[in-house]
């Protein structure tokens, strides 16, 4: 038995959770979200505890790979409706730099050119100040796939320490050849 699979999803007051032909429905104070379901799982809500179950139909391997995904989703799903996720990026490198125009993530990050990212309508895009971006929203996958994907356009290099990297993320430096001498 999946131990994240088993374990129950407590649903706080201001959400509610709704199944309805294979699909669950995630509403709460900050937006509405849906998952399709695997068809060997299924959810009972329990209205009076505020718990939500996943159990999975049968044994076999697709069903148990399933089990703790799905449950893992849907809490991620209910904390994402009450609460929202949140990622940070640092800027560093001398003249690296961040702004928002028109829905527009602008970067010059050591190009020719400065980089454009246009921003998902469901994430909030903020600066608050030109070395700091802050991506929030209520799709955890999404707020991540959006700060990967904005990282990616200029990785922190090891050698000076430039480039775009999450907030308190460390950076393994290496020492360059004027050590060798």
């Amino acid at each position: 038995m999946s131990r994240i699979g088993k374990a129950p999803v407590q649903i706080p007051k201001g959400v509610k959770v709704a199944v309805e032909s294979g699909t669950l429905k995630v509403e709460g104070p900050l937006g509405k979200l849906q998952q399709r379901l695997h068809p060997a799982i299924s959810i009972e809500v329990d209205q009076a505890a505020n718990l939500l179950t996943v159990s999975r139909a049968d044994d076999n391997r697709v069903s148990r790979s399933v089990h703790g995904l799905t449950r893992a989703l849907v809490a991620n799903m209910v904390e994402g409706v009450e609460k929202g996720f949140e990622k940070k990026l640092e800027i560093v490198g001398v003249g690296y730099l961040a702004a928002i125009q028109n829905n527009v993530l602008q970067l010059r990050v050591g190009f020719a050119n400065e980089l454009h990212v246009p921003i998902p309508k469901t994430l909030t895009v903020s600066c608050p100040d030109q070395t700091h971006v802050t991506i929030k929203g209520i799709d955890k996958q999404q707020v991540g796939q959006f700060a990967a994907e904005v990282r990616a356009l200029r990785k922190p290099e090891p050698y000076k320490g430039k480039g775009i990297r999450y907030e308190n993320e460390q950076v393994r430096r290496k020492a360059g050849k004027a050590v060798t001498k």
